[in-house]
C-alpha cells in the first residue's frame, strides 16, 4: 500500500502497540502532525507546553506502565528542548523513542533555519540514535529503535527524520512488532559460585535497584529473602518494587536512607545486589563502604559490574532468570542472631522517628500521611527533585511496583508535572504529584496541559519559600551562607496561578487546616493543586555528609 513517510511513522507506532504520544508541533514535523490528524481516532497525541515536559511525560508514561514512551518534536530548538528529558531517561534506564523532524536532506549541513545536528547533540545520552537518509530505511530504523530501547538495559533512542523523507511516498509493508532481544542467562558455573556465597553467609542483605523493577522480580525477591532469612534494602529507584508493609523490607538505603536499612547493609557480611549500580549517593565514601561484606552483583548490563564498587562476584545476564534459579538452588536458612540484630536496628530507627515527631506542627510527614489516606495501592506517585522527593521516598507507603515515579540519576528539577501527566495517561488512574516550590516553578507552564487534557493529577506543593535541599547543605556545610536560595521575594501564589489556568487551588498553612482542606481538594474529580506551607528549616534526616560513611550518619537535628 502507498504511504508517505509521515504515515509510515504512525503505522509503525501502531504496530508497536503505541496508543499515546507526547509532543509539540513545528515546521519540520508538519507532515507528521498532518498524519497524526489523519490517525487521530487510533492514536492519542498529548500536546505539552514545552518539549522538555513532553519528554518527561513519555518517561512517566513508561514508569507507570512498562510500555515504551514516545515523544515528538520539531527540529532545532524543539529537538534541543528534549535533551534534558532524554538524559533523564538515559540515567534511569527508561525506554523512550524520541522522533524529531529535521530540514530536508538537501539542506542538512547548510545552517538552515532551525537546523541542529541533534544526533550529535544526543549521542552521549542515548543508547543509539539515527538519522534517516532514505525513505526505504524509515520503517526498519523505527522498528530497530523500539527493539534497542526495550532490550537489555533499556534506554532512550532518537530517530531524526528529515522533512523530505516524511513527504516521500513508497509502497509500505508492515514489519510487525519489534521483539525484545532474548536476555542471556547467567552461566551455571557463575551461578554455583553465587549459591556458595549465599549459603556461607551469616548476615545476608538483599539490595535492590531500578533493575529489579525492570526485571519484574518483586515476588521472587521476597521469596529469596524468606529462603535465606535476609532483610531487603532499596535504592531510590528500587522503591515500590517491594511493599513497605513487607516485614523484611527496611526501606531506602543511602545518603537519606532509613537508618535500619543503611546500618544493616553496613553490618552485613554479604550484599546481594540486584539491579543496582552503586551510585555515589547510595555508597557514600567508597573506601569505607560495607567493608565487612562480600558483594554479589547481578545486573543486566555487564558494564555496571565493578564500575563504582569492586565486587567479589559479578553476574551479567537475565535478572529474573537468575533470581528464580537462586531460589531453587540456595539452602533454606535461619539466621537468628542476624534477624535479632536487624530487629534491634528497626527499634532504634523507631526511637529516632519518635524523637523527631512534632504532633502540633504541619510537617512533611503529616502531609504525606494525610494524602495517602485518599490513595489506592496502585496510585502513581510522582515527585520532582529535592527535599520533598526524599520525604516521599522515606515516608510514603508504596505497595505496588511502578507506583514511584521520580528522577534518580540526573535529579531533574522540573521533571514532576510532565511525568505525572504521562503517568496519568498511561495508568488511567488519578496521579499524585509531590513537588517543591522550586521545582514547581520550573514546570508550572504545564498547568495548561493539565487543564486542556483534564488529566486527574493532584499537585501537592511543599512550599517552604526556599530551595530546600540546597539550603539544607548551605546550613550544614557552607556556614549558613544562603546564597540565592530564598524564593520569598517571588511571592508566587500557586493556588491563584492554578485558578488562572482554570484548575481549583487550595492553601494549607497550619496543621488544623490539613484534614479539611485535603478532603475538599481530593473530592475534586479532575486536576487540582494544594499549596502547603512548610517550615524552611525542616531537614531531611537521616543524612550522610558528602563523602561520609555510616560512621558519620546524622539522625537527629541535635547532632548537627
Amino acid at each position: 500500500m502507498k504511504k508517505n513517510g509521515a504515515q509510515i511513522i504512525i503505522e509503525t507506532l501502531l504496530e508497536q502497540d503505541v496508543d499515546t504520544v507526547f509532543g509539540y508541533p513545528g515546521g519540520q514535523v508538519l507532515d507528521l502532525y498532518d498524519a497524526l490528524y489523519e490517525y487521530r481516532d487510533r492514536l492519542t497525541h498529548v500536546l505539552s507546553s514545552h518539549e522538555q515536559h513532553a519528554c518527561h511525560a513519555a518517561d512517566g508514561y513508561f514508569r507507570a506502565t512498562g510500555k515504551t514512551g514516545v515523544v515528538i518534536a520539531t527540529s532545532g530548538p524543539g529537538a534541543t528542548n528534549l535533551v534534558t528529558g532524554i538524559a533523564t531517561a538515559y540515567l534511569d534506564s527508561v525506554p523512550l523513542v524520541a522522533i524529531t523532524g529535521n530540514v530536508s536532506t538537501s539542506l542538512i549541513g547548510r545552517d538552515s533555519f532551525q537546523e541542529v545536528d541533534i544526533t550529535g547533540v544526543t549521542l552521549p545520552v542515548t543508547k543509539h540514535n539515527f538519522i534517516v537518509h532514505t525513505i526505504e530505511d524509515l520503517a526498519p530504523i523505527l522498528h530497530t529503535a523500539f527493539e534497542i530501547a526495550r532490550s537489555g538495559r533499556p534506554g532512550p533512542v532518537l530517530v531524526d527524520v528529515p522533512k523530505d523523507i516524511q513527504q516521500t511516498v513508497i509502497d509500505y509493508e508492515p514489519l510487525g512488532k519489534a521483539k525484545k532481544a532474548q536476555e542471556k542467562p547467567v552461566n551455571e558455573y557463575q551461578m554455583s559460585k553465587a549459591v556458595k556465597m549465599i549459603n556461607e553467609a551469616q548476615r545476608p542483605f538483599i539490595y535492590i535497584g531500578g533493575g529489579s523493577l525492570g526485571a519484574e522480580v518483586s515476588e521472587e525477591i521476597m521469596q529469596l529473602a524468606d529462603k535465606i532469612d535476609a532483610p531487603i534494602g532499596s535504592t531510590l529507584m528500587g522503591l515500590s518494587c517491594i511493599p513497605t508493609t513487607c516485614e523484611r523490607f527496611l526501606g531506602m538505603q543511602g545518603m537519606h536512607g532509613h537508618y535500619a536499612s543503611s546500618m544493616a547493609q553496613n553490618e552485613c557480611d554479604l550484599i546481594i545486589s540486584i539491579g543496582c549500580r552503586f551510585s555515589d549517593r547510595a555508597t557514600g565514601n567508597v573506601r569505607k563502604y560495607a567493608k565487612q561484606a562480600k558483594i554479589l552483583q547481578l545486573d543486566i548490563d555487564a558494564a555496571e559490574l565493578n564500575k563504582n564498587i569492586t565486587v567479589d562476584l559479578g553476574l551479567a545476564g537475565d535478572i529474573h532468570d537468575a533470581v528464580v534459579r537462586l531460589i531453587d538452588q540456595v539452602d533454606q536458612q535461619n539466621h537468628t542472631e542476624w534477624h535479632e540484630r536487624v530487629e534491634h536496628l528497626k527499634r532504634q530507627e523507631q526511637i529516632q522517628q519518635d524523637q523527631m515527631l512534632q504532633p502540633h506542627r504541619l510537617t512533611p510527614q503529616a502531609l504525606i500521611n494525610e494524602i495517602a489516606k485518599y490513595t489506592e495501592e496502585s496510585t502513581p506517585i510522582a515527585t520532582d527533585v529535592g527535599q520533598h522527593q526524599m520525604w516521599v521516598a522515606q515516608s510514603y507507603p508504596f505497595q505496588k511496583p511502578r507506583t514511584f515515579i521520580s528522577s534518580g540519576g540526573l535529579g531533574t528539577m522540573g521533571f514532576g508535572l510532565g511525568a505525572a501527566i504521562g503517568a496519568a495517561f498511561g495508568s488511567k488512574k488519578r496521579t499524585i504529584l509531590f513537588t517543591g516550590d522550586g521545582s514547581f516553578g520550573m514546570n508550572l507552564n504545564e498547568l495548561a496541559t493539565l487543564k486542556t487534557t483534564g488529566a486527574p493529577v493532584v499537585i501537592v506543593v511543599f512550599n517552604n519559600g526556599v530551595l530546600g535541599m540546597v539550603r539544607q547543605w548551605q546550613t550544614l556545610f557552607y556556614n549558613q551562607h544562603y546564597s540565592n536560595t530564598d524564593l520569598q521575594e517571588r511571592q508566587s501564589d500557586f493556588a491563584k496561578i492554578a485558578e488562572a489556568f482554570g484548575i481549583p487551588g487550595f492553601k494549607i498553612h497550619t496543621l488544623d487546616e490539613l484534614s479539611e482542606q485535603v478532603a475538599k481538594a481530593m473530592a475534586k474529580s479532575g486536576p487540582v493543586l494544594i499549596d502547603v506551607t512548610i517550615d524552611p528549616d525542616e531537614f531531611v534526616l537521616p543524612m550522610l555528609p558528602p563523602g561520609g560513611s555510616m560512621d558519620d550518619i546524622i539522625t537527629l537535628r541535635e547532632e548537627i
